[in-house]
């Protein structure tokens, strides 16, 4: 049997969801699917490589089971074969990670995004378990190396143990340590993917092959066009464009980043970002108005170009 294989160069968007009112629904605030199908063509048609549903970003942990699994499969019909579909298959144990990545499978996904389990603080041993539980559904894998979320680090040392799992082809890395892409690459052969918007200039100039991004909600073009001139190694000018939007990128790194991401989606009016659900509430007016001034303060620096 061949193993599993995705190619994720380009920028995959970690994709914010969609609701709308409704007073039955949890939280007062059920799914606009239309909303959310319409927002991942947005994206596809902006040149972006593909779609990551059920992230921290699309509020996968407020979602219920069955919202959950139909997230994917609209953004499966929506990407529509333009590109890939790497799901979000995070649990607390691995035999609740497994069965969402079996639900991807099923649903069409090209792959599942995987953190080690949530919630619990695991060791090491229980992290590699935790991945070649997920790997024997046989769905390639990107890792998801979060401390920050998880208490968990996916050191380098502990990301060449998971590499040796087939399935397991690439590494989210969202610790923010540029200096670990040389050092993975020295113990492993995997794909490393820049997993946080304001280190992702560094990130590429490191050594990372792709982007699964937060902020191309926002900024998909811009995104891509940024990516496309590290990929070819125009760095200063790849430098000029990221100077222009690395103010409003460190929101993805900032315990608000959903409700800014969604604010600054709002603000560029070409997609739709809306409320959160709780525990997520509304940004202080001060987190309010820091968002508007760097989201427009970008928008100007693109109008100028």
């Amino acid at each position: 049997m061949s193993e599993p294989t995705i190619d994720l160069g380009g920028v995959i968007v970690a994709t914010a969801l969609a609701f709308k009112e409704d007073a039955s629904a949890p939280a007062g605030l059920t799914v606009d699917y239309d909303k959310f199908g319409e927002h991942v063509d947005f994206l596809m048609s902006n040149g972006c490589r593909g779609v990551g549903p059920n992230g921290s970003l699309g509020e996968y942990s407020s979602l219920t089971d069955d919202e959950r699994r139909k997230v994917v499969q609209v953004a499966v019909d929506a990407v529509d074969g333009r590109g890939v579909v790497v799901a979000g298959a995070h649990g607390v144990g691995w035999h609740q990670a497994q069965t969402w990545a079996r639900h991807a499978a099923d649903d069409g996904a090209d792959g599942v995004l995987v953190l080690p389990p949530t919630i619990y603080r695991a060791n090491d041993n229980e992290v590699v378990e935790h991945y070649r539980k997920v790997a024997e559904v046989g769905i390639p894998i990107m890792a998801y190396n979060n401390p920050f979320d998880t208490k968990v680090d996916i050191t380098p040392a502990l990301v060449a143990q998971i590499a040796e799992i087939p399935e397991v082809v690439a590494l989210k890395e969202f610790s923010g340590d540029v200096r670990r892409v040389y050092e993975i690459s020295e113990l492993c052969d995997i794909d490393i993917i820049a997993g946080a918007d304001d280190v992702l200039f560094e990130l590429m100039v490191n050594g990372a092959v792709g982007w699964f991004a937060g902020y191309p909600n926002a900024f998909p073009k811009e995104a891509v066009e940024l990516y496309e001139l590290c990929v070819s190694g125009k760095w200063l000018e790849a430098k000029a464009l990221y100077q222009q939007l690395v103010a409003v990128f460190r929101w993805d790194s900032r315990t608000e980043f959903v409700q800014a991401i969604k604010l600054s989606m709002d603000i560029c009016g070409n997609s739709f970002g809306g409320r959160t659900r709780p525990p997520r509430g509304p940004l202080s007016d001060a987190q309010a108005d820091q968002v508007k001034a760097d989201t427009e303060r970008a928008l100007a620096a693109i109008a100028r170009r």
